[in-house]
């Protein structure tokens, strides 16, 4: 794709959507209020908007490798990914947190691949990639001798749980959970089956959302309120044994 097509494309969107819709009116004029916030990875296969066929202010998007929440920490260092977590939170009050990884990961991968060791080749993602290291470090010693296909898969889904365990490190989520005033899910597409999954926390392992509705069958907002200090990732990646 040339720079040239995505400046024909905008010119198309200006024609058939800006000028064809009054959603933008609407959004101007009313300012946006998402229904969630989402938390993906920046592969430009994973587009949350395009997967869930969402309309413009409708979901909250925070992008990045793996789509890795970090740890609470507030401290005088930049902390992009959780000043967007803090502002969907507190500004926008948005209620439901989304987390969604995905199936051929690169930064899975590179996670998988890492072990203890950086590639001095990259200044930052060595670094940000090492929040995965529990995920990681459970599914090496659950699945020690598992092909490389199903440790990556694993991988996947055990880091989503990372970051589901890391939102609770954030006090005002962690209290909007147990009051039920917020809700977390998460979700894994496979793109190799054109399947979403989520994450069911009663039964500890991801399910496929079939039908409208089926996502939350596990009543999220009650077993949420069970977590709130952990939930288990050895439990999830037993599963794969």
């Amino acid at each position: 794709m040339t720079l040239r097509r995505l400046i024909k494309g905008f010119r198309t969107f200006r024609t058939s959507y800006f000028e064809g819709k009054n959603t933008y009116k609407s959004l101007v004029k009313k300012g946006q209020n998402p229904t969630a916030l989402v938390i993906a990875c920046s592969d430009s296969r994973n587009d949350p908007a395009l997967l869930t066929q969402s309309e413009p202010g409708d979901i909250f998007v925070v992008r990045n490798v793996a789509a890795i929440v970090p740890p609470y920490q507030p401290d005088d260092n930049y902390h992009g990914t959780s000043a967007a977590i803090e502002f969907a939170i507190k500004g926008l009050k948005i209620k439901n947190i989304i987390v969604l990884g995905h199936a051929l990961c690169g930064g899975v991968q590179t996670l998988a691949e890492q072990a203890g060791k950086s590639d001095k080749s990259f200044e930052f993602l060595s670094q940000w990639i090492t929040i995965g290291a529990p995920a990681r470090d459970m599914v090496n010693r659950i699945l020690p001798d598992a092909p490389t296909e199903l440790k990556h898969k694993a991988m996947e889904q055990a880091l989503i749980l990372t970051s589901l365990n890391n939102l609770m490190t954030f006090p005002w989520i962690k209290q909007g959970v147990q009051s039920g005033d917020i809700t977390v899910h998460g979700w894994y597409f496979d793109m190799i089956e054109g399947q979403l999954l989520s994450y069911n926390f009663a039964a500890g392992e991801f399910r496929e959302i079939k039908h409208k509705g089926e996502g939350c069958s596990h009543k999220p907002q009650q077993d949420n309120k069970k977590c709130c200090d952990s939930w288990s990732l050895e439990q999830l990646v037993k599963r794969y044994a």
